[in-house]
């Protein structure tokens, strides 16, 4: 085994460890609760080394076994892949610094359950980001789905039991139903599922199937949460504030969209989808879910459902930059993974934070709190400006190349779209700020001051700011991505 391919396996084993140590040390709390911080940070040195050998030209790769001809179960690290590790294993760390925070001062039961399936959840995203051909990505995007159900579903109330069998029930049903059948079909017309760039389909392939088969791949993966296949994502919201930073940020819905965007980029390929125009419809459905979310999402007084539908609306940003399937665009796609994921984990670590150290949930009862949780919200003001696109930021740079890619694509229409969206995300996203620090408090709070739930979204706030200057550090793999 080379020294990449002992870093693969580190980076794909590491959770996995670490969820069994958590298991060993469930007697013996503190122990248990640094082991998911010890984990992410080796994964992610581990994922810092395979990005940087994927951008200097080198392969890394794994093959465990091969099915059939033309599947294998295999790893084999993609430019964007390596991208979406590094956002996986990182998140991970302070993730996991959070959780013992908001756990233990929300005073939750079963603590080791829920940290266990944590991590197997990260597991199941690192493998997910590796993956080398759809079989191996369809398998952990299962193993995904079954991990966080015990996490959906943690408080056992009827609330949450309901929303865990609706998870399951439409994110199962669709893979299965769409998503599966759409793998075989790719299998009997190209003889293979590994992820190449150009993509993989026959030339002569008719672009009415085309268009066929995306829409099996864009709803069969339902975590991308395109509408209608989005109602899983709000009702999840009944569970613990760590698990909807895990739903939003770090692995689930970001598996999705991580998903669509392999497939057109190595499956389909941009310049196919390009040429046979098979994709505006997929544009114009995510462009009425970007608008449509948004609108819901100002409706919303309690905070964590403001923020599941704005999540909902900025998944759809990437489905867009894939549909457009222009470089710029699907390079705008992929940074907007990222610059996405670690704003959105800051907003929810500060919902969380608000929870635990004030026991306040609804917009509406933030008025005069903000003087007394300032770096709280001073983080989620900082998180929203990324959302929004608003320098320096690092979501402006993702928007900015969407808006490029609208226009090289020839719809210049979804420029409108993006500054209506942006407009709306103004409104929605900067109202708790403006309440908390301009409106008088309509009662007395009290608040606490649990550390480990408050400076993650500091951090995580930073690394939002950090992005928009280091955003060369991150471009050669976007590049690479998306070169001939």
């Amino acid at each position: 085994m080379s020294d990449l391919q002992l870093l693969l396996a580190i980076s794909l084993v590491m959770p996995l460890l670490s969820a069994l140590a958590v298991l060993v040390f469930s007697n013996q709390k503190n122990i248990r609760d640094i082991c998911g911080p010890v984990g992410g940070l080796i994964a992610f040195t581990s994922a810092i080394f395979i990005a940087s050998a994927i951008m200097d030209g080198k392969t890394v790769s794994i093959t465990l076994w091969q099915i059939a001809p033309g599947i294998d179960l295999s790893f084999a690290v993609t430019p964007l892949g390596a991208l979406f590790g590094l956002v996986a294993s990182g998140l991970w760390i302070l993730a996991s610094i959070y959780t013992v925070g908001y756990m233990r001062g929300a005073k939750e039961k079963n603590q080791t359950r829920f940290a266990f399936y944590y991590a197997v959840a990260i597991h199941a995203a690192m493998a997910i980001s590796y993956s080398g051909n759809l079989m191996m990505l369809f398998i952990f995007y299962e193993v995904l789905t079954f991990s966080t159900y015990p996490l959906v579903a943690h408080s056992q109330t009827k609330e949450a039991r309901n929303a865990g069998r609706l998870y399951m029930g439409i994110l199962v049903a669709t893979s299965l139903l769409l998503f599966l059948p759409a793998i075989f079909w790719v299998w009997t017309v190209s003889g293979t599922l590994e992820f190449t760039k150009g993509g993989i389909l026959p030339a002569d392939f008719p672009p009415f199937l085309v268009s066929v088969m995306l829409a099996m791949f864009a709803f069969g993966i339902g975590k991308a949460a395109l509408m209608p296949i989005h109602r899983w994502l709000p009702a999840a919201m009944v569970a613990p504030t760590p698990v909807s930073a895990l739903l939003h940020a770090v692995a689930v819905v970001k598996a999705g969209v991580f998903s669509v965007l392999t497939i057109t980029v190595y499956i389909f390929g941009i310049d196919f989808l390009n040429t046979t125009g098979s994709a505006v419809w997929l544009a114009w459905l995510a462009a009425f879910t970007i608008l449509a979310s948004s609108i819901i999402a100002i409706t919303k007084d309690d905070l964590k459902a403001r923020l599941a539908y704005s999540t909902i609306s900025q998944l759809s940003y990437i489905v867009l930059g894939a549909a457009l399937a222009t470089a710029a665009a699907t390079e705008g796609a992929a940074l907007h993974i990222v610059m996405h994921a670690t704003a959105k984990i800051t907003l929810f670590f500060c919902a969380g934070a608000i929870y635990v150290n004030a026991h306040i949930k609804k917009i509406s009862e933030l008025d005069g709190l903000g003087p007394k949780l300032p770096l709280i919200f001073i983080a989620f003001f900082l998180a929203s400006l990324s959302i929004i696109g608003i320098p320096p930021m690092g979501g402006s740079w993702s928007k900015f190349l969407l808006m490029a890619g609208s226009v090289d694509a020839g719809m210049p229409l979804m420029l409108a779209v993006l500054a209506i969206s942006s407009l709306l995300n103004v409104y929605y996203l900067l109202e708790p700020c403006a309440r908390a620090f301009f409106k008088p408090a309509i009662k007395e709070v009290h608040v606490e001051n649990h550390i480990l739930t408050i400076i993650p979204p500091v951090v995580t706030a930073m690394i939002s700011l950090f992005l928009f200057f280091t955003i060369d550090w991150v471009r050669p793999l976007t590049t690479l991505m998306v070169m001939p």
